[in-house]
């Protein structure tokens, strides 16, 4: 049977003695990593399932009207339909080993600390896995042949590289007025709109005139002073340091996310994407096991290994609802 390996608690940046930072008094407070919040809260459609590997989500079409000729039999229109599968990943865990004779020397509370950080580990892969799944419906053809449902929407706009911020700033502004114009053209509902954006793009946007003055955006979109901007063209503005602008369509299963079958759902090329805007129609996500923590004392291995978990999926449901933006 395989040693665990402990957390090394004592160690100073993990080397030299095994008791360096434990004191006998407390000195001070303890620093644990910056919070990786979630960004993608609410940008998708959840749904729960209690058993199985998959669930399907049924995609309807429109029905269109007819002008009605004078005793003509009416019969009823038909209506295209589709569905999408989206199949449960892999069980994702996060986990570290505590010896029980370091958590008795230590000085602070360990247990509470390690497991925040492992939850928080889990929280920031989903929300990388919900961008890739965004970025997919943005390159995707449409779920339904019938008039009027769209693919996805790919934009690209070589004035956000530009080497001046203001001229970047306006290129990521129009390009976002495109968006809701797309969006618009395909009956996406305005309520939820997110924009996931990359920070230097965000703050960009933050120090435009445009963007935060009171005669474009009525005084409450944020401003230079909070280096805040609100909203462009009706989408939410949110800036993330998740968004990973690289090619992931031939990932890992820690990038991607892989199902029981083998297969990596959420392969995609996002090279020189700076922004992803969706409607939470765009993709869906399957929860088999939610987020949790369970800790347990191995008496064998004389400490206790915490282990954060959950087992969901995630897959493109309405392309029409999503717009990625590309600088090149």
């Amino acid at each position: 049977m395989a040693n665990a390996s402990p957390v090394s608690v004592g160690k100073v940046n993990a080397s030299g003695t095994e008791d360096a930072l434990f004191l006998k008094v407390f000195a001070g407070e303890v620093l644990t990593s910056f919070d990786r919040a979630s960004v993608t809260q609410g940008a998708e459609m959840v749904r729960t399932i209690s058993s199985g590997k998959s669930a399907t989500f049924p995609v309807m079409g429109r029905i269109g009207a007819d002008y009605h000729v004078a005793g003509a039999e009416i019969t009823g229109s038909d209506v295209n339909h589709n569905e999408k599968v989206i199949t449960i990943n892999d069980l994702l865990l996060s986990s570290v080993f505590l010896s029980s004779i370091e958590e008795a020397k230590n000085h602070w509370d360990l247990r509470n600390a390690y497991s925040t950080e492992i939850g928080r580990a889990l929280a920031f892969q989903k929300d990388k896995h919900i961008l890739q799944t965004i970025g997919q419906a943005a390159q995707a053809s449409a779920n339904v042949s019938d008039s009027g449902y769209g693919a996805g929407t790919v934009i690209t706009n070589t004035s956000i590289a530009s080497a001046t911020a203001a001229t970047a700033a306006n290129g990521m502004i129009d390009s976002l007025f495109d968006a809701a114009k797309a969006m618009d053209a395909n009956y996406v509902p305005k309520e939820g709109r997110k924009a996931f954006i990359r920070l230097e793009e965000y703050y960009k946007l933050a120090n435009a005139t445009n963007a935060v003055n009171v005669d474009f955006s009525g005084g409450a979109n944020g401003g230079v002073a909070e280096g805040k901007v609100m909203k462009v063209a009706g989408i939410e503005l949110i800036p993330t340091a998740h968004f990973v602008a690289s090619d992931l369509s031939s990932s890992t299963a820690v990038d991607a996310g892989k199902t029981a079958t083998g297969a990596y759902p959420q392969r995609v090329n996002l090279a020189n994407y700076v922004c992803l805007v969706s409607h939470p129609s765009a993709a869906g996500t399957v929860k088999l096991m939610d987020l949790a923590v369970e800790s347990e004392y191995d008496i064998r291995r004389q400490g206790t290994l915490m282990v954060a978990k959950y087992a969901m999926g995630h897959g493109v449901l309405r392309p029409e609802a999503a717009v990625g933006i590309k600088e090149a």
